[in-house]
């Protein structure tokens, strides 16, 4: 193996004189060609030393454009070497695409943009990505929910008897929920966010001890659809990530009650007693809002630790008391008054996994505790609403995926970890980023 050596222009150039400068002899004939051959050698050896130099520092600029974003200038002696073979007319190849390696300024630069995506997804998803002028996001959520109760209607003999009917109640609901969002990035740090759901909501309600008879069961089934609360909010990056600190965004938000109120509805009797009492009843639409206005305000954070991203987020959900024509359950009577949901703290943390430019795969935990909803008939005083507070856990598990430089596939599944969360949700998001 031979030895490769470090060769000037200038040297080149003293090679060539010394080889060309007497005019050749008959018997010089063979040192000539010899160092012609020489000289060949040297030129080809430059320009391969020039070509791995090349190489490698196109490596460096992308790995640093992975690790820290941003992308040096060219090393001086690189571009000196560079600049002296195109001057000599050396033929600098470019590293093989099937490296992986950068071979210019400009691809070094897409390799650093393309590392960048599937954080900037991570971002979008959890709190907001501010480099984005505007975002039209549509999704496509599907949410199972099933719970049975047991009610016992008697009392017990001796401490140990049951006497009495025994009734299962169950209530089955699927629901559909398509939401169309806007996304516009006002400044360098805010963004306004605009959020129309449309619902479809299908619920089947059984019950236990149908015309009195414990084998019995009644069931009925109720739909209903439209258009859901309508929210506003917004996203102020308070800090960038520097450093051990993460990118720390407020978010602010209110939700108008534009959906169906759950209170007020038009009821549907199943089954009535022989003095007249209603023993089944089911609303004969579903609702698709809440009905009442509520303001929002949560802190999220997300910290890049490659090739994993850190993100976690804290907030608190305020629900103001609105008045109703009616907010009886008793089909028979009509009760104006007026309804206060309880407050809302929600939480979570998770860790998402960039696999490459385009994939990102994320496990989050999420809780939303409730307090205990109030109402007030008429004239009267407020009253706890037992049973309305709740705790609805989820794991979470998300994948990304990059399918063009404007659109991203998002897709979520949530398992629910108590009682009060849906068994499951499966979402389909796909934001276009302008």
């Amino acid at each position: 193996m031979h030895t490769l050596m470090r060769i000037t222009p200038l040297a080149l150039a003293a090679l060539a004189g010394t080889a060309f400068a007497a005019p050749p002899a008959a018997d010089d004939g063979a040192d000539v060609q010899a160092l012609a051959n020489q000289l060949e050698q040297l030129k080809s050896n430059y320009a391969q030393e020039v070509r791995r130099l090349r190489e490698l520092d196109m490596q460096v600029q992308a790995m640093q454009a992975r690790l820290s974003g941003k992308i040096g200038p060219m090393a001086p002696s690189t571009a000196t070497a560079t600049a002296t073979a195109v001057e000599h007319g050396s033929t600098l190849q470019s590293s093989p695409g099937g490296e992986g390696y950068a071979s210019t300024a400009a691809e070094a630069q897409q390799a650093k943009q393309e590392s960048r995506r599937s954080v900037d997804d991570v971002k979008q998803q959890q709190s907001a990505l501010f480099s984005r002028r505007f975002t039209v996001e549509n999704s496509l959520t599907y949410a199972r929910y099933d719970r049975k109760q047991l009610t016992l209607n008697g009392f017990l003999a001796l401490d140990a008897i049951f006497l009495g009917n025994i009734a299962i109640e169950n209530v089955e609901s699927d629901s559909l929920t398509y939401n169309l969002a806007a996304r516009w990035g006002v400044s360098p740090n805010l963004t306004l966010n605009l959020d129309v759901p449309y619902l479809a909501r299908r619920t089947v309600y059984q019950k236990g001890g149908a015309g009195g008879a414990a084998a019995a069961i009644a069931q009925e089934e109720t739909n209903g659809n439209g258009l859901g609360d309508i929210g506003l909010s917004a996203n102020y990056r308070l800090f960038g990530e520097r450093g051990w600190r993460p990118e720390t965004v407020l978010t602010a938000g209110v939700t108008a009650p534009t959906g169906r109120a759950p209170y007020g509805l038009d009821w549907k009797v199943i089954e009535r007693d022989d003095d007249d009492y209603i023993r089944f009843a089911v609303p004969k639409e579903q609702p698709t809002g809440n009905g009442v206005w509520q303001a929002n305000v949560g802190l999220s954070m997300v910290k890049t630790a490659d090739p994993a991203i850190l993100f976690a987020n804290l907030g608190y959900v305020h629900s103001f008391p609105r008045g109703f024509s009616d907010i009886d359950s008793n089909p028979d009577t009509v009760n104006p008054g007026d309804v206060k949901l309880g407050g809302s703290v929600y939480f979570g943390a998770g860790v998402a996994f960039a696999f490459n430019e385009r994939t990102s795969l994320s496990l989050s935990f999420s809780d939303r505790i409730s307090a205990r909803a109030s109402t007030r008939f008429q004239g009267g005083k407020w009253m706890k609403v037992i049973g309305s507070d709740a705790n609805a856990a989820s794991l979470n598990l998300g994948v990304t995926y990059a399918l063009n430089q404007h659109t991203t596939l998002v897709t979520l599944l949530g398992i629910g970890l108590t009682p009060d969360a849906p068994d499951f949700t499966l979402a389909f998001k796909i934001p276009y980023m302008l």
